[in-house]
């Protein structure tokens, strides 16, 4: 099975600118329109690309789009296929017991690789626990991004070498950071731009409504950036909210706009034109990216008790992937060797990913206690007292032996 088919797998049977901000908002109303490939009723949504791989325009958009090479786009396409084989690898490396735990983004590359290409060096960027294809774009070695889940370190990588921010756990958390962290650029007079990703689950969290409060108030240059995967573990979007995730920026003061997520060149063109209002000053723009969760919302959770087949059927046809492929054949813009060998660079990949992984050694047992306070503290020094007589202890029980 290619790299690109993991999607197709099939799980058991179960139960702005003023012009652009306005353009935006005519495209994402509240009327729905048939998809094709899907079995109901789609909203409308940013589309440069279609399911079937047709490409079509967008007199707002394309521009952001318009110098693009094919080269370019083979790029997106590399970076899709050899992210979507290192979650591959990461969710086998969990089953076989070398991971505690794994977050997929199965089914969400086109999202990330299209906003994170958007970006800058000079960004910065603040992810959850699933932006594995952000990573990538900003040049964090993806081995890094599994010591957190192996249990052997609390990130793996330094946020200022990439401007990437370490991932964070906590729903919603990041998005106060983000704006934190925006308000201080524009303090500070430079022209850089802040993301911040966060899932349709996290939209429920106080912490995203005051992120909204502030970033508009302070005239932030922040960009939200939802993946709206349709799930939050088994909480479907409509029982979390009244009106489509994007709307919910206009009662704060700034745009929302809704992008096809499995639209790699949609969601490039949105995020450019939302972190170039950012740099112009113009303050947040949240982007909703309509996209779905294909696998497990992590390794600990079964998705096949609380949605139905039918249902990721109908996303399998909108593989992000599989359309990329598909124009790229069209346009000819590439051919059978560039698919060989990015197949066989996938495959070095993954064998680089286990090998790393299963040599990654333990962490020392007091670094814990380490960088808890920039000069130390009498508490955390009692309480490395104890654990080093704890640790003692089976020492001298062995020796009575």
């Amino acid at each position: 099975m290619t790299v690109e088919s993991t999607a197709a797998r099939k799980p058991r049977r179960s139960a702005g600118t003023k012009s652009a901000a306005s353009a935006g908002a005519k495209r994402t109303g509240s009327a729905a329109k048939k998809s094709p490939g899907t079995t109901g009723a789609e909203p409308e949504l940013v589309q440069l690309l279609t399911p079937e791989g047709k490409r079509v325009n967008d007199a707002t958009y394309d521009p952001y789009v318009a110098d693009i090479t094919p080269e370019e786009l083979r790029g997106l396409y590399r970076d899709m296929v050899l992210t979507r084989r290192f979650d591959a690898e990461a969710t086998s490396l969990q089953r076989q017991g070398e991971l505690g735990l794994w977050a997929s983004l199965l089914g969400q590359e086109a999202a990330q690789i299209g906003s994170g290409r958007a970006t800058r060096e000079d960004d910065y960027v603040f992810p959850t626990y699933r932006e594995h294809g952000v990573a990538w774009c900003r040049g964090v070695d993806p081995t890094n991004l599994l010591g957190m889940f192996r249990g052997v370190n609390n990130g793996g990588w330094d946020p200022n070498s990439n401007n990437f921010h370490l991932y964070t756990i906590v729903i919603g958390s990041q998005t106060l950071h983000a704006t934190g962290y925006a308000m201080g650029v524009a303090k500070d007079g430079a022209d850089s731009a802040v993301i911040a990703y966060f899932g349709d689950g996290a939209s429920s969290q106080g912490d995203v409504a005051e992120s909204f409060t502030f970033s508009a108030v302070y005239n932030a240059p922040v960009v939200f950036f939802c993946q709206n995967n349709q799930w939050a573990i088994s909480e479907p979007t409509e029982k979390q909210t009244r009106v489509p995730l994007y709307q919910r920026a206009q009662g704060f003061g700034f745009p929302g706009v809704r992008v096809d997520g499995n639209d790699v060149l949609a969601c490039l063109a949105v995020t450019k034109w939302a972190l170039e209002r950012a740099r112009r000053g113009e303050g947040p723009t949240l982007v909703e990216a309509y996209t779905y969760r294909m696998g497990a919302h992590t390794t600990s959770d079964d998705p096949t008790k609380y949605r139905a087949d039918e249902e990721r059927e109908s996303w399998e046809a909108k593989d992000p992937i599989l359309r990329l492929r598909t124009y790229l054949e069209a346009s000819n813009h590439a051919d059978e060797g560039f698919f060989a060998e990015l197949e066989a660079e996938s495959e070095a990949l993954g064998k680089r990913v286990r090998e790393v992984v299963r040599a990654m050694p333990d962490p020392d047992h007091f670094a814990i206690f380490e960088n808890v306070y920039a000069d130390g503290h009498a508490l955390v020094d009692e309480e490395r007292a104890q654990f080093a007589a704890y640790q003692a202890s089976f020492a001298d029980a062995g020796e009575g032996k």
